[in-house]
């Protein structure tokens, strides 16, 4: 994990090369699918069994199975990161949208106006007003925003995801900002942060038993 990007941040964080115990279990198990940790993952290394549980379940957002197309969960990961002023997650979600076809002017103009689209499709507008209703004003999501999104095909399933999918980003983009994290994801690392196979490790203090995520 030579030449590891290093997270430029307002907290100090421990380099891949000194890390060990959970730390390194854990850093060893996202580079092998991207050859290093992301700056991300380096930003919660004081605490090493908040960055194991965090790419735990960021595993189980990513692998979750739902109705919604790709270009639909990443326009939820994209819309609530550039809600939150999070440079550093919504790079990630645009690279991924641009790989998705999703065109520039679409993705611009939900942004601009998340509140009241208006793209000519019914389903994707409900699914955005949604996403930015729960991020910049949680407390004003009804009974209703939930009908809507089953009137336009939605199942309670995939509520539920596209719910937990905004919800973890709106988490996920707060560490970020919170503690300085202002770069953009490289390309690479867009494609492929959530780590791959095994938890690595049997008994881990305050992992819980051992399980199997499908890839």
């Amino acid at each position: 994990m030579t030449g590891t990007e290093r997270p430029s941040a307002w907290v100090a964080t421990v380099a891949p090369e000194d890390a060990t115990g959970l730390l390194k279990e854990a850093y060893d198990w996202q580079a092998q699918r991207l050859g290093e940790p992301t700056e991300y993952t380096q930003l919660g290394s004081l605490q090493p069994e908040l960055v194991y549980e965090r790419l735990r379940l960021y595993k189980v957002v990513d692998n979750l199975q739902s109705g919604l197309t790709e270009q639909e969960r990443h326009l939820v990961i994209y819309l609530t990161s550039v809600l939150n002023e999070t440079p550093h997650c919504a790079s990630g979600a645009r690279h991924k949208l641009r790989i998705d076809g999703a065109p520039d002017e679409l993705v611009e103009r939900l942004a601009a106006n998340p509140f009241a689209p208006q793209t000519g499709d019914e389903r994707l507008d409900a699914i955005v007003e949604y996403t930015a209703t729960l991020t910049r004003s949680p407390g004003a999501v009804t009974a209703a925003h939930i009908e809507r999104l089953r009137r336009v095909g939605l199942s309670d399933a995939d509520i539920v995801a596209l719910n937990d999918l905004s919800a973890y980003f709106n988490y996920t983009n707060r560490v970020a900002t919170g503690l300085g994290l202002r770069s953009e994801i490289p390309a690479h690392h867009a494609q492929g942060a959530a780590p791959r196979g095994q938890v690595p490790t049997d008994g881990v203090r305050g992992c819980g038993p051992r399980i199997n995520l499908s890839d």
